[in-house]
């Protein structure tokens, strides 16, 4: 039976013109690999630049037809991704030269949803997954039939709102639209699954994990043992956060030495707490400034803020963005129609038809977002001289820590230099700056590993159906330490409730890029011969540094991100030490508060 499959899909090829079948066939062979990968190239580019436009609409202009549109040219750019999978799949063992054989493995693991070779069951796969995003783009809590909020404007109330009982009620409210999609996702595992197996893997969790340059049992170990470097700061953190919400909410509602409710660390998911800071700041240790303050004060225009941005890049020697850049993003959220708001960057035609969009506001967060989103930007740019198959991240956490690594130097003495503060905070302002941003950061690490350990054990049935939700929170509170507020039940579906799952982007890239930035900020503050401490590093304007930085990402995924890794920090495996070394005044001081009181959940 297995000779037999095989021989099908060698007839497959001869659509490809990739070699002959039947009696007497040779089997595939080097020349075959590369008419193959060639092959592969130029499709996969030509399908991916269809579809990148019709999902730029659907994202921006959300109606059934624009879902439709979407879905249809997204379906023949999966299937043309198995396609080739599969093909891929059938040189093992063939001894290609080595760009080839780099093609090959990408083309094999390069899927994030692997469709069924049935055409029903694929159709009916790509209708589900754009139905469960636009569904959450169009998600809205409605309180009473005049006043119906969407993500952004809960948003703002968990940034803004201590009154527990509002943030409760938003919490219920937000959590409440992902129900309608539970009988999808549970549709929607089955049928990934399926394609995924058909493609040689377990199931999608193990495709998902192969991708790293590894083999998914080991790179599954490589992110526990990253989680242990930094578990020791994010428990003490914890523990001061916990203590401080005790004080404030009071006794009945924040236990000793429990969980924190969920609904009360300053965002929808509990994934970072920066929000909290002006209730979480150490005494004596206010930098003197509010930068969401600051913005509002100069009325700064989305485009303002994004222009801001591209300078940070332009200082480190990066080209400007197209002209087209700004033309064809969205930058704010259009008054006349519904759109997915949540940040990402495009580029439309895998060349420089650069693109982001988002929603944004004058707010210090925005104002760091659009950096990050901007990293993406640049990150596409400098590898756009690549084969298309090499047009990607080292691996996804690269392309997500890239923008982060910038963010790292927008530091108090860069906000002088750009003008948006007159003056640096006091040296007794560094505790709170570090706490404002380990409440980002830090907090942040847990939620960015859980998420996919939820979906790695539902992907292979270790976590079933009708467990989906009650594990859900299990593993928030083994790696966050938080609970839900209210009881839930297997009717709710609360994974549902972030756009991640819905949209079946893999999370673990966001845990990696977490400690990656860290990482690539010391090498950079190394090569820019910074003598500070290293959370008082600012690369800006430093033209070496972002020589170095250029180098790195111009290599995208031409090469195992071991090697793009030793390029820029001399080393080939993630270190997370460089978190620890960051937060290491803070780390003390937490240690101090926290000293006699409990600590762990």
């Amino acid at each position: 039976m297995k000779r037999n499959a095989v021989l099908v899909l060698l007839c497959l090829g001869v659509v490809l013109g990739l070699t002959s079948c039947g009696a007497g066939s040779g089997g595939p062979s080097a020349a075959d690999a590369a008419k193959l990968v060639a092959e592969a190239d130029a499709e996969l580019l030509a399908l991916s630049n269809q579809a990148g436009q019709a999902q730029w609409i659907a994202a921006t202009y959300i109606t059934q037809d624009t879902e439709a549109i979407s879905a249809s040219l997204t379906e023949k750019a999966i299937q043309a991704g198995v396609k080739y999978a599969k093909l891929a799949a059938k040189f093992d063992g063939v001894t290609v030269p080595p760009d080839v054989a780099r093609k090959l493995k990408l083309l094999k693991n390069g899927l994030v949803v692997a469709a069924p070779g049935d055409p029903k069951l694929s159709a009916e796969l790509t209708k589900i997954t754009s139905g469960m995003e636009a569904h959450y783009g169009r998600a809205k809590y409605c309180p009473t039939a005049d006043n119906c909020q969407d993500i952004g404007q809960l948003g703002k109330t968990f940034a803004e709102s201590r009154d527990a009982a509002k943030l409760l009620d938003a919490w219920k409210g937000w959590h409440a639209t992902a129900k309608p999609i539970r009988a999808d996702y549970v549709k929607y595992l089955s049928l990934a699954n399926q394609g995924a197996r058909e493609l040689g893997f377990k199931d999608s969790g193990a495709m998902w994990r192969s991708k790293y340059d590894m083999e998914p049992d080991a790179f599954a170990k490589e992110v526990d043992r990253l989680w242990e470097q930094v578990k020791p700061l994010y428990v003490s953190l914890h523990a001061y956060v916990r203590n401080r919400l005790r004080a404030q909410y009071g006794e009945q509602v924040v236990p000793a030495d429990g969980p924190i409710p969920a609904h009360l660390l300053g965002n929808m998911w509990a994934q970072s707490w920066d929000n909290l800071y002006p209730i979480l700041a150490p005494p004596k240790a206010d930098p003197g400034y509010d930068l969401t303050e600051i913005l509002k004060a100069r009325k700064a225009t989305a485009e303002q803020m994004t222009r801001m941005g591209e300078s940070m890049y332009l200082s480190l020697g990066f080209s400007p963005l197209p002209k087209t850049f700004w033309e064809r993003s969205m930058l704010t959220k259009p008054r006349d129609r519904e759109v997915v708001c949540h940040a990402s960057a495009w580029d439309v035609d895998n060349v420089d038809d650069l693109r982001i969009k988002m929603c944004i506001e004058p707010t210090g967060e925005d104002f760091f977002t659009i950096h990050h989103e901007l990293g993406h930007s640049y990150y596409q740019r400098a590898y756009n001289k690549q084969p298309f198959l090499f047009r990607d991240s080292a691996n996804d956490g690269f392309h997500e820590a890239i923008g982060d690594t910038v963010q790292l130097s927008m530091t108090p003495e860069y906000l002088v230099k750009i003008g948006l503060l007159k003056s640096l905070p006091p040296e007794s302002a560094d505790v709170g700056v570090l706490m404002k941003r380990a409440l980002e950061k830090v907090a942040f690490l847990p939620f960015g590993l859980m998420i996919d350990q939820w979906r790695w054990k539902v992907f292979s049935g270790e976590i079933k159906p009708e467990q989906m939700n009650a594990t859900w929170w299990e593993l928030r509170k083994k790696y966050q330490g938080v609970a839900a507020p209210l009881a839930r039940t297997e009717e709710d579906f609360d994974p549902g409730a972030k756009y991640h799952v819905p949209a079946s982007v893999p999370y673990t890239r966001y845990f990696l890029a977490h400690l990656l930035q860290f990482q690539f900020h010391r090498a950079l503050a190394e090569k820019a011969g910074c003598k500070q401490p290293l959370y008082r590093c600012s690369v800006y304007g430093n033209k070496e540094a972002g020589k170095a930085f250029e180098e790195m990402l111009a290599k995208g995924a031409s090469q195992p991100w071991p090697e793009t890794l030793r390029l820029l920090t001399g080393k080939s495996e993630i270190d997370a030490t460089a978190v620890v070394d960051y937060f290491a005044p803070l780390k003390k001081w937490l240690d101090e508060q926290n000293a006699g009181k409990p600590t762990g959940w």
